[in-house]
Order: C-alpha cells, then sequence, then structure tokens
C-alpha cells in the first residue's frame, strides 16, 4: 500500500485475511500473459507486506516491490525469512516519485493503492513514472475501489473486527461530491502494560474512468480496455472494483531508462 501505514501496519494482515489474494493473483498473471507477458520483470507498486508479490513471484515473474511504508516492507521481509523466499527486491519510495534501475516488463499496482493518490497531479506523476519504465510493448495493470463502492458498501458507516490480539473499529465518511472517503481507525490491543490503542486517518478517492483515461493519456500511456472484476465483463453504473490494463506508449526519439 502507499499510504504511510505506520502503526496499523503490524495488524494489517491478520484484519485482512479475507481478501482473495490468490483470486486476485491468478487474474492478474491472465492479463498479462493476455497480453503476451509470460515473464520477465514485474514491479508492483503499492505491494505493502507482498502478499501479491511473492505469489507473482511464484507464477515465474522476477519481483520489484515499492512501497511507502517503511513498516509494511519490515513485515514483508519477515514473511519472505520465515517462508523461505529469495529474490524479490524491495525499495522504500513513495510511488509518486520512484526510481528504479532500468525498464520493466510490467506494472502492477492493486489492493486499491492508486485510490489512496487523492490528486490528480500526483497520479499523473505515477503514471508518467510507469511508462518511463516501462519497456516498449510493456503492460501496465491495476485497480482501483469506484464510487459505487464507496457508497454501497461503506458509505456513512462503523465497521467492527476483531482479531485474537485486537480489536479494530473504522469509521467511513464519503463525500459524494469530492468522492474522497476518509476512514478513521481505531486498534485496541493488548499489552503488558495494559491496552493500548492506535488511531490513524486514511483517505481515498474515487477516480472515473473518463478521468483514468484522460490521465493515462497525458502520461503516454495507451489504454487497453477496462474490467469489471466481479464479472469480468465492461464495467458499469455498479462496478465496485475496476481493473485497467494500458500499455506503453512507444514515441520514436524518446530516451528510455535501461535501453
Amino acid at each position: 500500500m502507499d499510504e504511510n501505514y505506520t502503526g496499523f501496519a503490524a495488524f494489517y494482515d491478520e484484519f485482512m485475511d479475507d481478501i482473495p489474494y490468490d483470486d486476485w493473483s491468478e487474474y492478474i498473471v491472465s492479463l498479462l500473459k493476455e497480453q503476451g507477458i509470460d515473464e520477465g520483470l514485474v514491479c508492483e507498486l503499492g505491494c505493502g507486506t507482498c502478499e501479491i508479490t511473492k505469489r507473482l513471484q511464484a507464477a515465474g515473474y522476477d519481483m520489484i516491490g515499492i512501497d511507502k511504508s517503511e513498516d509494511m516492507l519490515a513485515l514483508a521481509y519477515d514473511k519472505f525469512f520465515d517462508e523461505g523466499i529469495n529474490g524479490i527486491m524491495l525499495l522504500n519510495q513513495d510511488m509518486r516519485s520512484f526510481e528504479l534501475y532500468g525498464t520493466v516488463n510490467a506494472f502492477v499496482c492493486v489492493c486499491d493503492s492508486l485510490n489512496y493518490i487523492t490528486d490528480e497531479n500526483d497520479l499523473l506523476k505515477v503514471f508518467k513514472l510507469v511508462n518511463n519504465y516501462l519497456e516498449k510493448d510493456g503492460l501496465f495493470v491495476f485497480d482501483l475501489k469506484t464510487s459505487c463502492f464507496f457508497e454501497e458498501d461503506y458509505g456513512n458507516r462503523e465497521f467492527t473486527d476483531e482479531s485474537e490480539d485486537a480489536i479494530l473499529r473504522w469509521e467511513n465518511r464519503y463525500d459524494s461530491k469530492t468522492r474522497l472517503n476518509e476512514y478513521n481507525l481505531t486498534i485496541t490491543y493488548a499489552t503488558e502494560e495494559g491496552d493500548d490503542v492506535i488511531n490513524e486517518c486514511h483517505v481515498q478517492r474515487a477516480y472515473t474512468l473518463e478521468e483514468i483515461k484522460e490521465l493515462l493519456s497525458s502520461a503516454g500511456l495507451k489504454f487497453i480496455k477496462a474490467v469489471d472484476y466481479d464479472t469480468k465483463k465492461e464495467p458499469d453504473a455498479g462496478t465496485k472494483r475496476l481493473y485497467v490494463i494500458a500499455s506503453e506508449g512507444y514515441q520514436e526519439g524518446k530516451t528510455y531508462i535501461g535501453g
């Protein structure tokens, strides 16, 4: 995730254990292979604790993970050690200003990481960097929560989730005019000295597909298609999670990083 997770990072995997990482990873691999990306370097932006990253490596890709949160990456390293995973490069960078040593075959950014980029100019920066570091004919696959998701699933609601070690309460405030959703998280957990509390606030923005298409074009990327994740068909007003596939906008005379 590209949000700067701090205290919540330690509990992220614990409370996100219902995310269908296997299904999402299989779908991402199918999209990559559908467009001819069967192997090579793939970079995941907003990789978090690397649940997707490690699955894409297992599918045969050489993986790089980028995330702004040191705490999330530290958990990923612990996971790699415990599971005997080697060969994944992790970079502690902001996706709005990341740097790579060369180009990659594909970028992946899922688990609604791009919804955390709430300013259009910042999102354009991400897209421009993706275009700069993509190989000719390289691919960009990313997902987004839609306004339908925020309105129907979150809205102005409060949720509570409990694990063996902690209680998570989170309040949502969605503004349909700005399309900003504010999450106020409160985590209560036991320590030797008694209960402790973590409070964090996170904000996501819903983008329209037209806005995304315009930003991709402005960044020099070529829009290929958009898919409703649940139906695997063209998105409509009821789409809640949108997958977008774009390709490198190769330009004659452009200097490509790494070749």
